[in-house]
């Protein structure tokens, strides 16, 4: 009997995690980031251009650095690229280019 109440307990908890995770998913609405398969997909169907295609119009619009993160995030009704960048001065910048389009819609 008791392995069975520590099942159902491990269960239980299992649900919870599940319902807490969709409740902070549901708090952030059009803010997720897409998956890497959903990425390809994206690019794929020409509904985000690609990732090398972003970070050149990042460069072309003042923003150089290596990059060191890039996601590909719902932002406002439309995919964005959230780009990390590590200019030569040291300090780290982000860029958001509109994955639609490639124009820089933000940086900081």
């Amino acid at each position: 009997m008791p392995v069975l109440r520590r099942l159902f307990a491990l269960l239980l908890l299992g649900f919870l995690a599940m319902g807490a995770t969709s409740a902070v998913a549901a708090g952030r609405p059009g803010r997720a980031c897409l998956t890497k398969a959903e990425q390809r997909a994206a690019v794929a169907s020409h509904r985000a251009i690609s990732l090398g295609r972003a970070i050149k119009s990042a460069h072309r619009h003042g923003h150089r650095g290596e990059a060191l993160r890039a996601r590909l995030c719902h932002r406002g009704g439309r995919l964005v690229y959230v780009l990390t960048l590590l200019p030569r001065n040291g300090k780290v910048r982000r860029v958001t280019v509109d994955a639609a389009n490639g124009r820089v819609v933000g940086g900081r």
